[in-house]
């Protein structure tokens, strides 16, 4: 009879003690996925996975190391805690790992109320398959659309236990489904293209294939003829698919590891503005049905609803045990980890303050400018913020879209951008990061 993943971690704890460890965390993980894609009326791709991986993670004294492996036989799970001992003797010091004090733990933790997991049957690869086929057909039917580079459903469901020796044990599962499409219009060099796509814990919760396929077919041909815009000072408004990736910039300067490696652009800007007053950036890990929810983080301690900006002022960090101990602050339970190396500090899920306009609003303000639907590539230099980014969209004029734009750079500071951001209203709330569309005052553009 297959062991459970609360009995793996257990046995791994055992057997890190017999090897030495004075302290010790395991993770074990079990996951199971089908990826379908089809491509002209026809199956092209079909992608299964399964597998359990454990991690260990053992300190003798003021050291450490991390272990992992997908054998769990009882001869292997020995090894890895033999190995993983000698090689934490051989680690560095440092006096700020640890495992947390046993009343930090989490107690009383409701998973079931985070629904995360889809009751229903999972869906088998030829349900995948039609629907991955209504989306291609849809998009298909877009006049303009010339082929769909891919259409792809797939289904996923993940289990994880953590179990450490202060005495904490505990797990929890989700699901996933997911469906994709990529449609193409013109051919050759002008050939253009663009997506929709939506993930969802529950499949009653997806938007229909169809919709997902013209969505998708309709946006590639709004981009056909699309050219370089010019070159100078204009403001730019991120569209809600490219918003997220603004903040997020924000959320990685604010991360723990950063701060202590004093690489942030945002090292000195505590209790500082931050974003226009009004705005706040909230995570709420037990916000239902999202992905990046969760009870407690990978050291155990329960996660809370916390403000990261509050009316624009940045009320802390980013934080797990050991970089919260670097900087003399506790811990904001926001510790995640792989099977293979210790915890590290991570946000869950967010929100941005909404405002109380659409996207065409600000567009009518912003007048003549960028309205960028796809960022590529990056580069930003952390310690100072300066961005540049390349980026496709529209050209706007005159508050409307004249046409496609494709080819260019958009550049700026960071922290200077952000003090300067306007929301829309058009925040997708299922989402692990609930950002609207976000229009920025002025950026150099350089185009044509």
């Amino acid at each position: 009879m297959p062991r459970s993943l609360a009995d793996l971690t257990d046995d791994l704890l055992h057997q890190a003690r017999r090897a030495g460890a004075g302290a010790a965390d395991a993770i074990a993980v079990e996951g199971r996925s089908i990826l379908i894609g089809v491509l002209n009326g026809a199956l092209e791709q079909a992608e299964r996975s399964e597998g359990v991986e454990i991690g260990l993670r053992v300190m003798v004294g003021a050291r450490q190391a991390c272990v992992s492996a997908s054998d769990i036989t009882p001869g292997t799970m020995a090894d890895m805690a033999e190995r993983a001992v000698a090689m934490a003797r051989l680690a560095p010091e440092d006096p700020t790992i640890g495992l947390a004090d046993p009343a930090q733990l989490a107690t009383g933790w409701d998973a079931g109320a985070l629904d995360l997991i889809d009751g229903r049957p999972h869906p088998d690869p030829a349900t995948l398959e039609q629907v991955a086929l209504r989306a291609e057909a849809a998009a298909m039917a877009v006049p303009g659309v010339s082929q769909v580079q891919v259409a792809t459903a797939g289904f996923s469901t993940h289990r994880m236990h953590l179990a450490a020796s202060n005495g904490f044990s505990g797990g929890y599962g989700r699901t996933g489904h997911g469906l994709s499409c990529v449609a193409i219009t013109g051919a050759g060099t002008a050939m253009e293209r663009d997506y929709d796509a939506d993930g969802r814990t529950h499949a009653e919760d997806m938007a229909p294939p169809e919709t997902i396929g013209r969505t998708a077919g309709e946006r590639a041909v709004q981009r056909a003829g699309a050219q370089k815009p010019p070159t100078g000072a204009w403001p730019v408004l991120y569209d809600e698919r490219t918003a997220a990736a603004l903040i997020g910039h924000m959320l990685q300067a604010c991360n723990g590891s950063a701060i202590v490696r004093g690489s942030s652009w945002l090292r000195d800007a505590l209790g500082a503005q931050v974003l226009p007053r009004g705005l706040s950036i909230t995570e709420d890990p037990h916000r239902p049905r999202t992905s990046g929810a969760r009870p407690f983080d990978a050291e155990g301690l329960p996660t809370a609803r916390r403000m990261i900006v509050k009316d624009g002022v940045l009320t802390g960090w980013t934080l797990d045990l050991a970089t919260g101990r670097k900087l003399n602050m506790p811990s904001t339970a926001s510790a995640t980890r792989g099977t293979g190396a210790p915890p590290s500090p991570s946000v869950s899920t967010i929100a941005l303050t909404e405002g109380d306009k659409g996207r065409d609003a600000l567009l009518a303000e912003m007048g003549t400018g960028l309205l960028i639907t796809s960022l590529m590539g990056a580069s930003i230099n952390p310690t100072t913020g300066d961005y540049s980014r390349g980026a496709s969209g529209f050209w706007v004029r005159n508050g409307q879209i004249a046409h496609a734009v494709n080819e260019c750079t958009v550049a700026g500071n960071l922290r200077q951008m952000l003090m300067t951001v306007t929301p829309a209203n058009d925040a997708r709330r299922h989402l692990a990061r609930v950002v609207p569309s976000l229009l920025v005052e002025c950026l150099t553009i350089a185009g044509a």
